[in-house]
């Protein structure tokens, strides 16, 4: 490469078309035959303006073509080939304008000279120049790395990452933890880095458990991808797994079959449920806020609040004079009598209510017995280490895939709130606090309401000022609450579905772009932040921390001896997936 092509020149690929209208946001590139130029490249122009000296126009290609000059009839293409009609093939790239410096809005004038962006040029086109705290997201389509501007993830300026394909193909939750490793490693926080948590919510099996394990798949294409993005290689280095306990078991042991270490059960007492007036978080589909009976619910928690008795160290509560609850089907069975009852109903407030209604309720409240029965005990000695609490480590990882659904949402609506309102307590956003969420259209669906719903919201709204940082997922941003995906600051779209490509919500997404998203390869998404007029398609690296059980190193992190490349197994490039 020339000087002129590593600093603002860069190699000259065509010529502005005067064919095609360029404006002061868009124009068309005629190409140098022999010279190939794909989508998401940066292309320069300049132009000398009176009075005002030269002004850069940059953008990126977002759209190439290629035709025969010369056609008149799609037959003439056979002709062509065989020598008998003269034609020319011309092929020409649309560029999308991504900054004008100095800001002076003119197109740039046919003819004009245009280059494939250096390194100069790149950065300012890219407004890398102007970031100066930069986060690498991955790659572009020129092998140099993308960065997101910090102030738009931490709050600074801005806030919350919306994640949305098609799953088990837009690697989402990869994406995810990559970001967060990006974060954790890149020097974006430079100190605050150390004391910065995350807290993920494990839905899909035991994939997120061995975040702290090395990739024994990692090969060396991989290793130069971090070593471009100035990332060291290595697992996450402080994670905690928190687990439900085993059904049926009286020890409470972690119900997880591949780790087990640095993992510990979570549950809630009888006592807590009721103190902390959780019965809400029981009914936390989206439809109950629009029943009648979701009246009685608050009645009914603020009663077992004021009645409930400790009875124990193992969180049972007492309720009446003789009445002990050592399970939460205990707990529910006192419910039942309490409002099937005359008399007590009247005590409990409940007498206003019709029948039917506290059937409905009832009903509600019976079902979740199978479901929430693990969770929420009277029965388990008391330890510790069993309430989910993001302090002990800098990642959390919560498994819920062994539990129903009803009782996930009670525990992301539960963990969430106490999370949010211990950094409401601190009155500071720092330490900051990223929560990862997969499948965010179940928890804050576009349509009714739930306490869940409420609290993520509240996060969406208010988290920046806080210091908590959503970093959600979802197959469909189109159903997910408008309030929340309208305050992420950072929109990124893996492999979308042909129909859901064409919502509202993926406005932000050039057609180019929205077209390819449907043929886009795992492990290749689509980037967009403020600072930057169209999204920016990067390819992240191979995870270089286990992401299954049967990718993690048979030894942990700290064994390893400081070397981030010990205890790799090195395989045929051909068993690794498509990134």
């Amino acid at each position: 490469m020339t000087a002129e092509a590593a600093g603002g020149g860069g190699e000259v690929v065509g010529r502005v078309l005067g064919t095609q209208t360029a404006t002061p946001l868009s124009f068309w590139v005629g190409l140098e035959p022999g010279t190939v130029v794909q989508l998401d490249e940066v292309i320069a122009a300049r132009r000398e303006v009176p009075g005002r000296g030269e002004v850069l126009i940059a953008g990126v290609v977002t759209n190439v073509e290629a035709r025969h000059e010369g056609a008149a009839y799609d037959s003439d293409v056979f002709l062509i080939s065989q020598g008998v009609l003269p034609a020319a093939v011309v092929e020409s790239a649309e560029v999308t304008v991504t900054r004008v410096e100095p800001e002076v809005y003119v197109p740039p004038l046919p003819g004009t000279v245009a280059r494939r962006a250096g390194d100069k040029d790149r950065e300012r086109a890219l407004y890398f120049d102007v970031m100066e705290r930069r986060l690498p997201v991955g790659l572009g389509r020129d092998g140099e790395p993308i960065h997101l501007n910090m102030d738009f993830l931490d709050g600074t300026r801005g806030a919350h990452v919306s994640i949305s394909g098609v799953s088990g193909v837009a690697t989402k939750t990869s994406f995810a933890t990559y970001l967060l490793y990006s974060i954790f490693n890149s020097g974006a926080l430079g100190g605050e880095a150390h004391n910065t948590k995350a807290l993920i919510f494990s839905v899909k099996g035991e994939d997120l458990l061995f975040l702290d394990h090395a990739n024994n798949r990692l090969d060396a294409d991989a290793r130069e991808s971090y070593r471009k993005l100035g990332l060291p290689v290595g697992p996450f280095g402080s994670v905690h797994v928190f687990a439900p306990p085993r059904p049926g078991d009286p020890n409470g042991t972690p119900h997880v079959t591949a780790r087990t270490q640095d993992v510990s059960p979570f549950f809630w007492t009888l006592a807590e449920f009721c103190e902390e007036e959780l019965l809400r978080y029981v009914f936390a589909d989206a439809e109950d806020e629009r029943a009648q009976y979701t009246m009685l619910i608050g009645q009914v928690a603020a009663r077992l609040k004021h009645a409930a008795k400790p009875a124990g160290d193992g969180g049972a509560v007492r309720l009446g004079d003789t009445e002990v609850c050592r399970t939460y089907e205990d707990l529910v069975g006192f419910i039942e009598d309490t409002l099937t009852d005359e008399d007590s109903r009247r005590e409990w407030g409940a007498q206003l209510m019709g029948l039917g209604t506290v059937n409905a309720f009832l009903r509600r409240l019976r079902s979740s017995v199978r479901s929430l029965s693990p969770i929420i005990r009277g029965d388990l000695a008391a330890r510790d280490d069993r309430s989910i609490s993001t302090s002990r480590t800098q990642v959390t990882v919560v498994d819920l895939h062994n539990l129903p659904e009803r009782a996930q949402r009670f525990v992301v609506g539960v963990v969430l709130r106490g999370e949010f309102a211990r950094k409401e307590s601190t009155g500071s956003a720092r330490p900051l606090l990223f929560v990862v969420l997969d499948e965010l259209n179940k928890y804050a669906p576009r349509e009714g309401g739930s306490p869940i719903k409420e609290i993520l919201l509240d996060v969406a709204e208010r988290g920046r000022s806080l210091g908590v940082i959503l970093i959600g997922a979802q197959q469909t941003a189109s159903e997910v609450e408008r309030r929340i995906v309208a305050n992420c600051a950072v929109r990124v779209a893996g492999r979308l579905d042909a129909a859901e490509a064409t919502r509202g919500e993926y406005g932000w997404l050039p057609p180019a772009a929205r077209a390819r998203a449907t043929i886009a390869k795992p492990g290749t998404m689509f980037v967009g932040q403020p600072e930057i007029p169209v999204p920016l398609a990067v390819g992240f690296p191979f995870p270089a921390w286990a992401t299954r059980p049967s990718e993690a190193s048979h030894r942990a992190p700290s064994d390893l001896s400081g070397d981030p490349f010990a205890g790799l197994t090195a395989i045929d490039d051909s068993e690794l997936p498509p990134f």
